[in-house]
């Protein structure tokens, strides 16, 4: 580390105090000119992708998420006007819910939002309520998964402000995702117990004539906004499924956009020195040998930015971690991320990264301003934000004396255009490197697979449930009466037995295990 190696490896956007420092990643002239063919492939994706060229070969669809901050972008005027109309028409109706005009049925205002989604379709929205919504005029409650006793513990805290004072917006693209539809029908049950119109509160966000655009019309929620299939999950924030609830919350959205169209704008120049999303893209493919051999651990030192690692980890893993590239070749691409935040991790799993396997880089989010307001010095001449920035330095240092190496992007605030330039910084440098190493980051067979099989369990449970008997049985006898196999059947006999519909005596091991209904 050198003072002169620093002042080459960083990269500065002044107007908007934006900073991404290589130094510590050890990045050679030789590397960057060795990798010029597939950067010039990956800038020249980015054209056609941006330019509406199917991008998605698996589904034969085009990547849109670039045009959602800059609609002139998008190839038809139709696609444009589906950007816009939207968006002028989601801010007027939040506008509406903040001036009393929309109300609930009782005719008071809402007061408070209950968001329904599961991945891309909730961790956007959470990234921002978290990282902007701190004085929002309505706060945001989410159901992100199909936990029962989770959404009990969320309506629980919804009960203060109650149930007929809460807006409920239920985003899914088809409608068809089981632990929204799950979620959705389990607040629809609430309001119903507490004698209460659950269409009167409900807004849908979804794709037009889907399930959930079908249901939201037969049971009369307020109204629906849509949702395009050029836009993936992962990427939509900066659409109606992350607008929509960051407008209701009062986050200036506009601001939000600008951040990431002014990312853009910087990261389609083809000079890759002054494009920090290739440059970053670089790094990545220069850390992991472009085969993610390394994790990245995302280190945001703020606790705003406390989900941050967890919206990455969704849009860079499910993105680029494929089993096959785009000539069908095996590759078991990917990036593993994690993190949490600092200084936080300064007594948590930083021992390990200073002294234990070396198998990661860290990316280090440095936010420069500590506070809003005036800092009290929690010792002579030294403020708590001083403290927050001597642990971000001081772990930098001690990871790079023990030959970790790391990169550090630096912001002046946490603000709605401070969160835009990010969240495009990292969406470009998903698909630059996604380029670089050949894959498709717009498909999830991965995910389609698990589906697949859990729809399977789901028909084996149902056929378990029916075999049941007041005559004790084993796994193997029901197994052979259904033709499942003998481990399937025990878990769901296990799952029936914990949830009240079948009694279990245990034997030796799981095979001897006997159940009754």
């Amino acid at each position: 580390m050198s003072w002169q190696t620093y002042n080459q490896s960083i990269l500065r956007y002044p107007q908007f105090s934006f900073s991404l420092d290589l130094s510590l990643m050890e990045i050679g002239a030789d590397f960057i000119s060795g990798m010029t063919p597939k950067i010039n492939k990956a800038f020249d994706d980015m054209k056609a992708l941006e330019a509406g060229a199917i991008a998605n070969p698996d589904e034969n669809r085009r990547v849109g998420h670039y045009w959602l901050r800059n609609a002139d972008l998008a190839p038809t005027p139709e696609l444009r006007d589906a950007i816009t109309a939207p968006l002028a028409d989601l801010k007027k109706f939040a506008a509406q819910v903040h001036s009393g005009e929309i109300t609930s049925p009782s005719g008071s205002p809402f007061k408070q939002l209950l968001l329904i989604g599961i991945g891309g379709s909730a961790l956007g929205p959470q990234l921002v309520a978290e990282a902007l919504g701190t004085h929002a005029k309505l706060p945001i409650f989410f159901f992100d998964n199909t936990d029962p006793a989770g959404m009990d513990a969320v309506l629980e805290k919804i009960k203060p402000l109650g149930l007929a004072n809460t807006l409920v917006l239920v985003i899914s693209k088809s409608g068809g995702t089981p632990e929204t539809r799950n979620g959705m029908l389990e607040a629809e049950a609430a309001w119903k117990a507490a004698k209460l119109d659950f269409g009167k509160h409900a807004v849908a966000v979804t794709g037009i004539g889907s399930k959930l655009h079908q249901y939201a019309t037969a049971q009369g929620f307020i109204t629906s906004f849509p949702m395009e299939d050029w836009v993936g999950g992962r990427t939509s924030m900066l659409s109606t499924v992350g607008l929509v609830p960051a407008a209701l919350q009062g986050i200036n959205i506009d601001e939000l956009l600008a951040g990431a169209a002014a990312m853009d704008e910087q990261t389609r120049k083809t000079d890759v020195k002054s494009n920090a999303s290739m440059q970053l893209a670089l790094a990545w493919h220069h850390a992991t040998n472009g085969k993610g051999e390394k994790d990245m651990v995302v280190l945001p030192y703020k606790d705003s930015l406390v989900l941050f690692s967890k919206y990455l980890q969704q849009l860079v893993m499910e993105s680029l971690g494929k089993e096959l590239d785009l000539d069908g070749k095996v590759v078991n691409q990917g990036i593993a991320v994690y993190g949490n935040k600092g200084s936080t991790d300064q007594h948590a799993y930083v021992q390990q990264l200073r002294d234990g396997v070396n198998n990661f880089f860290a990316t280090f989010i440095e936010v420069r301003k500590g506070r809003d307001g005036q800092n009290i010095e929690v010792e002579p001449g030294t403020t708590s934000a001083d403290y927050l920035q001597g642990f971000l330095r001081g772990t930098r240092k001690a990871l790079h004396e023990s030959g970790r190496k790391s990169l550090t992007i630096s912001i002046p605030e946490v603000t709605p255009f401070q969160l835009g330039l990010l969240i495009a910084l990292f969406e470009r440098a998903v698909s630059f490197y996604a380029s670089l190493v050949n894959i498709n980051a717009y498909h999830q067979p991965g995910v389609e697979a698990g589906k697949k099989a859990a729809g399977v369990f789901l028909e084996i449970l149902k056929n378990v449930r029916a075999k049941l008997t007041s005559s004790p049985q084993n796994a193997d006898q029901i197994a052979a009466a259904i033709k499942a196999d003998a481990e399937d059947v025990h878990h769901c006999l296990v799952h029936l037995a914990a949830n009240g519909q079948a009694k279990v005596t245990q034997g030796e091991t799981p095979a001897l295990d006997t159940f009754t209904a």
